[in-house]
């Protein structure tokens, strides 16, 4: 399983790949083999405001649904509007395709609460 050393790891299973203030967010591979064949993924199209440690939406796998919880606050600049046909991109490709939402960053320093790719290995065990 890969975990990408360019993007920050939450407890939750959310990565966030940051380019300037812009972050762009989903779930890990991790959280996606656990949940299995995921289903639907519910990001409200007029989501606006992203807050760090809150619910953003669900996800919904074959064997359950899981709250999609936000790494930091910010502004929505964009929500991946493809996953509404194709909610399987979140299993091929968690880190590309699969991303859920791109967020204007509010505060750069909450990235320095989340986890380097070593450090979420070590929290899942692999």
């Amino acid at each position: 399983m890969e975990f990408p050393k360019d993007l920050k790891y939450t407890s939750d299973h959310e990565w966030i790949k940051v380019d300037g203030n812009i972050g762009t967010i989903g779930i890990t591979a991790h959280a996606a083999s656990e949940l299995g064949d995921v289903v639907y993924v519910d990001v409200a199209e007029d989501l606006s405001e992203l807050v760090a440690g809150e619910n953003f939406g669900t996800i919904e796998a074959v064997k359950t649904v899981a709250d999609l919880l936000a790494p930091v606050t910010g502004k929505v600049t964009a929500v991946n509007t493809a996953l509404n046909d194709a909610p399987e991109t979140v299993n091929n490709d968690p880190y590309g395709d699969g991303w859920m939402v791109k967020v204007e960053i509010a505060n750069l320093s909450e990235l320095n609460g989340l986890m380097d790719a070593k450090a979420y290995e070590e929290f899942i065990g692999a």
